[in-house]
This record gives structure tokens, C-alpha cells and sequence, in this order.
């Protein structure tokens, strides 16, 4: 891939490549990148179509808000063109109702493969999908004036695009509830002090801090990364002697890997 080699420019997103970067673009401004299916499909597409030399994927919004979340012509009788509607996906089979929400949520899924460090760099409006989304990434990176909330269960309704495991693992039941049930906004501040983000800079130094991140994930030998990413991803859901096993057996594969003694 050559520098800044576009890959897809669809249905609201784009994915540049360069070199071991590539970056994921939200492209609709003038909505505050309020999100779709067609969005879903393009950035489920995105990940697809990643080259095997990116390592780190860095997410982003075009304009004032990260993504103001669902498109609210979704609740419209009519849904958006060639779409089902929420009405008519409510009035199918409850098997149909699953693999259409299994469907949506692939876009949100592939950030977190062990392969790759995603960072979301959220700036301005990140609302219920647009916080689920910054969810799914491995890292955030905020701007000063970025507004979470999870306005679903405000709604009726509940966050079904992958954000709840995450949001409790970074925050707790308590809060992630808290949060949840009642739809506020979370501020900078309390993002970073709950660690829903990494790091808070003022917004005209969002994306030169996403590329220093990616930078700084780029000096350490891919393998290793990779390796580690997988024990602390795992680390939850293991005791603690399953991840001394583990930690160990994967020692094992780098110290094999060092010494030319790799399978």
C-alpha cells in the first residue's frame, strides 16, 4: 500500500492505509455522523478489508460531534430507503429480529481483534451507537468537549451494539447502570478519571495525539503486542492460576520466536 491509499470512501465511512495505519473516517458532518445500517455494512466492510501490515486502526469523525448516534429516521414509519424499519423488523420472527441486530453489531465487533490496536479519537457528541462505538475500540483519546451518553434505555430501548460489556469492565456495574438508566452526559474529566478514556487534549490536538499513540504502539515488535493484547483481553475472564498458565505458554511462544526455535 502506498501512503494515504484509500481502500473504501462508502456510505459515510473511509478507510485510508499508510503503511502499518490505517484510519477509519466518519464522513457525514452535516448529521454528526449519525449512523445507519448502510454505515454499519461500510464499517464492517472497513474491517474486512484491512491489509495484513496495518497494526493500528485509528477512528475518527469528520466535524464538531464523534457521532451523534442512531439516525432518528430509524423510528420514522418509512425507516430509511431500501432498509427495513424498526416497526418492521419488530412485526418479523424473533430468529429474523436476532441475525438483523447480529448483523448490525459486526461493525462493532472487529475492533477488538488481538491483530490489530484500534483508538477512537471522539471529539464532541459521542450519543448512545456513537459512544457504543468509541466502546468498541481498545483505546480512547478525547477531546476537551466530548459528551458520552447512552440515551437507549431513555429511549425504550436498550444498548445493543456491544457497548455493555465493555462500559462495565472500564467502570463498573454501578456506574455503567448509572449511567445507562438514567441517559446523562459524562464530561472529559469524569471520562478520563473512570478510565473511558486515556487521554483528554484540547480538540485542535485530537488527531496529532491519535497519531503519537499510534506511533508510540508501533515501536514495540508486533508479535509481542499481539501476545499481550490477547493475556489482558483474557484476563477477566480467567482465574488467577488460568492466567499464570497463560502468561506463561505465551512467554514460552515469544522466547521460542527470539531464538529462531518458533514451529
Amino acid at each position: 500500500m502506498t501512503s494515504l491509499d484509500s481502500v473504501l470512501d462508502k456510505d459515510g465511512v473511509r478507510l485510508t492505509v499508510d503503511d502499518a495505519v490505517a484510519t477509519v473516517t466518519l464522513t457525514n458532518p452535516a448529521k454528526r455522523n449519525a449512523q445507519s445500517p448502510a454505515l454499519w455494512r461500510a464499517l464492517t466492510e472497513a474491517g474486512r478489508a484491512l491489509p495484513g501490515s496495518v497494526r493500528v486502526v485509528v477512528l475518527r469523525g469528520e466535524g464538531k460531534s464523534f457521532s451523534a448516534g442512531l439516525d432518528r429516521q430509524a423510528f420514522a414509519p418509512e425507516g430509511f430507503d431500501g432498509e427495513p424499519s424498526f416497526i418492521d423488523m419488530a412485526r418479523g420472527s424473533e430468529a429474523e429480529l436476532d441475525a438483523t441486530i447480529a448483523e448490525y453489531q459486526e461493525a462493532f465487533t472487529w475492533w477488538r481483534r488481538n491483530d490489530i490496536v484500534s483508538i477512537a479519537a471522539v471529539q464532541g457528541h459521542a450519543i448512545g451507537a456513537g459512544f457504543q462505538l468509541a466502546l468498541a475500540c481498545d483505546l480512547r483519546i478525547v477531546a476537551e468537549d466530548v459528551q458520552f451518553a447512552m440515551r437507549e434505555t431513555s429511549l425504550g430501548l436498550v444498548p445493543d451494539l456491544t457497548g455493555t460489556h465493555p462500559l462495565v469492565n472500564l467502570v463498573g456495574y454501578a456506574r455503567a447502570l448509572e449511567i445507562c438508566a438514567t441517559g446523562r452526559i459524562v464530561h472529559a474529566e469524569e471520562a478520563e478519571r473512570t478510565g473511558l478514556a486515556n487521554l483528554v487534549v484540547p480538540a485542535d490536538q485530537l488527531d496529532a495525539a491519535g497519531h503519537d499513540l499510534a506511533a508510540a504502539l508501533l515501536a514495540a515488535p508486533r508479535d509481542a503486542v499481539v501476545e499481550t493484547k490477547a493475556l489482558l483481553s483474557g484476563a477477566l475472564s480467567r482465574s488467577y492460576e488460568e492466567q499464570r498458565t497463560a502468561e506463561r505458554a505465551a512467554q514460552g511462544r515469544r522466547l521460542r520466536d527470539l531464538a529462531g526455535l518458533a514451529d
